[in-house]
This record gives structure tokens, sequence and C-alpha cells, in this order.
């Protein structure tokens, strides 16, 4: 996809939206940084297969 990369996500955002979402902002801060770990991996995978990131669970 031209050599865009996904880098990471927004922390402050992620932790607002769990916050939100009532979610107890410590168990937020412990499980946030490996969803995104994961999540960035999947995405940059998907583009660099050149198809449209599926947000579908």
């Amino acid at each position: 996809m031209g050599g865009t990369i996904v880098l990471g996500w927004d922390m402050t955002a992620a932790l607002a939206m769990a916050r939100a979402l009532g979610v107890d902002p410590l168990i937020a801060a412990e499980c946030l940084p490996e969803i995104e770990a994961v999540m960035v991996r999947k995405l940059n995978e998907q583009m660099a297969r050149d198809e449209r990131p599926d947000f579908r669970a």
C-alpha cells in the first residue's frame, strides 16, 4: 500500500474509550499494549498483501 504502515495506536484515545465503556483504567493500561501489538502487526500484514483491512471479528 505505497509504503504505508501502522506504527501504533493513540493510547490516550484508547484509554479514554476504555474509561467511557466503564473498563477499569488499570486493567486497560495492562491489556492495551498487548492488544495494540497484535492489531498493528495484523493490519500491516493485510496492507502488505494489498488487501483492505478487515475490521470484522
